[in-house]
């Protein structure tokens, strides 16, 4: 049977790129190639697994060995697995790069070595760094600000090399801000959700006017399901959606599905170091085949928000640890019936 293996699947868009693969595609075997660190859950896949849909293979993607014995006869292999959070890239940016280009290369040579027919490599459209006006096509040349992104443009240079000496069979696709369920709480929109749920205020870096566009994980897996089919390889396709927001106004619009008003829970500090502004992608190549979004922010939020506060006990040991947890909400102020 033809052969599907996920990278990093037990995560958040993994698992999402996961279920879509294994509606798509049903005559594949699945295979979900998971360190399973602190952003993996197996309750991500439990139900794939436990239908036998799906084979989980925990393990490192810099394990050359065993990632020769993952990808061997797979038809295709979708590279998703990455050290993602910008926050943490500051203070260990060594795993960043270890994990995001020393990962990348390990599974491109050894997709190389197994003859591996087509490989899906998940970047970011932090690789362009800011863009202030405009937006941002696969041309523009990649200007990365901060370790994260240093490390998935460092990841797409082993690529290019692998293109152009090995004549790899490489799709690469840099998305914009993923959103919905199953994302570990270190993203704004989960983040935000437990804060509130557990009576915090809501820490919003600077002045809380910086934008990002977002996308929803179900329409990113469906552009990743096309490119197996459709992209070409050795092309870029950037995958991005025209919702864009400014933090305040993602803060805003959780609030009020808790039935606070802003001014009331937010808590403004300092911005971290070099928080680019504004990201923003032209997504005209992969339209061209067919996609599109299909999905909308301001109509998922209320969902997803209710789900973290469904699913607040995955999350304990990170709410009662946070670092920062921010502000307690006054008494006074909290709504008798949430509005979920």
């Amino acid at each position: 049977m033809p052969k599907i293996v996920i990278t990093g699947g037990a995560g958040f868009i993994g698992s999402h790129i996961a279920d879509r693969l294994s509606e798509q595609f049903p005559v594949h075997d699945l295979v979900i190639f998971d360190k399973m660190t602190y952003a993996a859950d197996i309750r991500n896949i439990q139900g794939l697994i436990t239908t036998g849909r799906a084979e989980l293979v925990v393990g490192d993607v810099c394990d050359f060995d065993l990632a020769c014995q993952v990808v061997d006869g797979a038809d295709h292999v979708i590279h998703a697995a990455a050290e993602s959070h910008v926050d943490n890239s500051f203070g260990n940016s060594l795993l960043f790069t270890r994990t995001n280009v020393y990962g990348t290369h390990t599974i491109l040579e050894a997709c190389r070595r197994m003859g591996v027919k087509r490989i899906i490599h998940i970047s970011t459209d932090e690789v362009y760094g800011e863009v202030r006006d405009g937006a941002a096509d696969e041309g523009t040349a990649l200007n990365p600000t901060n370790p994260y992104s240093a490390s998935k443009a460092g990841a797409e240079m082993v690529i290019s090399g692998y293109l152009h000496s090995y004549r790899m069979p490489v799709v690469t696709v840099r998305g914009n801000n993923i959103y919905g369920i199953r994302q570990y709480p270190e993203k704004i929109i989960p983040r935000f959700a437990l804060q509130l749920d557990s009576g915090k205020k809501l820490p919003l870096y600077g002045s809380g006017r910086n934008r990002r566009h977002y996308l929803a994980a179900q329409d990113f897996a469906a552009a990743i399901a096309l490119l197996m089919q459709r992209g070409k390889i050795g092309e870029i396709y950037n995958v991005g959606s025209d919702d864009e927001f400014e933090n305040i106004q993602i803060a805003d619009m959780i609030a009020g599905i808790f039935g606070y008003r802003l001014e009331d829970v937010i808590d403004f500090v300092p911005d971290r170091p070099f928080n680019d502004w504004r990201y923003a992608i032209d997504s005209s190549r992969i339209r061209a085949l067919g996609w599109s979004p299909q999905r909308r922010l301001i109509d998922d939020l209320p969902g997803v928000v209710h789900w973290y506060r469904s699913n607040v006990f995955r999350f304990r040991r990170l709410t009662a640890g946070l670092a920062n947890p921010g502000t307690d909400i006054d008494a006074r102020l909290r709504p008798a019936t949430p509005d979920t």
